[in-house]
Order: structure tokens, then sequence, then C-alpha cells
């Protein structure tokens, strides 16, 4: 995978605005719009995705710490990048606002679940264990799927944008 500047300019934006809108939304817990920048950046650019959404992991660890917490980010977001990837590619226009509103709803329910392995490991919990603290936090895991669902209507708008720049 080859990266030309221009590469490197529009992927470190994206890594940018996936942070930015991050920490602007903090007082809402789980309602961001990272999983929406990631799905626009996945359909666009394909594997390349993924340097802006590591680019996002980085950030997120430089300036908060890269504890525990930060662990699960190094797969949890590759997930929904997978997710995207095996999607077709050319998804009738009628449908595909909605099949990327749905997956990032579902990336969104699953957190909880992706991230519990690492809390287990970390904190030693057994299965009993892991399977509360997923429950507990699942209101929040709710929270995060409906923002999801939301925030994934701008999926298609946004990408129609960032192609229409591309082009010039």
């Amino acid at each position: 995978m080859k990266l030309t500047a221009k590469d490197l300019a529009v992927f470190g934006m994206f890594s940018a605005l996936m942070f930015a809108s991050k920490r602007l939304m903090e007082a809402l817990p789980n309602i961001h719009l990272v999983a929406m920048f990631i799905v626009v950046a996945t359909v666009i650019y394909r594997k390349k995705a993924l340097y802006p959404i590591y680019g996002y992991v980085f950030l997120d660890g430089l300036f908060a710490g890269f504890a525990t917490w930060w662990i699960p980010y190094l797969y949890l977001w590759t997930v929904l990048w997978g997710a995207v990837m095996l999607l077709p590619q050319n998804l009738p226009p009628k449908i595909a606002p909605f099949v990327y509103m749905a997956v990032c709803a579902a990336h969104g329910l699953l957190f909880g679940v992706l991230y519990a392995p690492v809390q287990a490991l970390v904190f030693g919990f057994d299965f009993r264990q892991t399977i509360a603290w997923v429950a507990a936090g699942l209101p929040f895991d709710i929270t995060h799927a409906i923002s999801n669902f939301c925030c994934g209507a701008l999926i298609i708008p946004l990408i129609t944008l960032v192609k229409r720049v591309q082009k010039g």
C-alpha cells in the first residue's frame, strides 16, 4: 500500500476528526462520531482506512494515557473496519444507508462484549465476573448502539462529499 502525501494529509485529517469529535462529545457517554468516520474511511479507502483508525487510536492514548483502558482500542475499531470490509462494495443506494447504520449500531451494542476479554485478563475476572461486567455495561452499550445508528445517517452524505472533493 503506497501512501502519497495527499493520503497522509487526508488520513491525518480523518484521525484528527475522529479524535476531536470524541473529545468534544465526551460529556455524553458513548455518543460520538468515531464509528461513522471509520465506516466512511473504510468505504472510500478500503485497506488504507487502517491508517486513520490507528492514527486516532494513537491520539486517544497519547492524550488520555496509554493505560489498560486503551489496550482494547488496538482491536475494537478494527472489528468495525473488518465488518465494513466484508460488505459488498456497491451496495444498492436505497439500502446502503441502513446497512451502514445497522453495522455501526451493532458495533456499539457489542462494544462491551468486545472489550470484555481484556478486562477479564487485566483484572483476573472469571467467566461469571466477566458476564456481570458486560451486563453492568449493557445500558451504555445500548446508548452506544442508538447513537451509532443515528450518527450513521451521516455516512452516505459524507462519502458523497469526500468523493466529490477528491475529484476536484
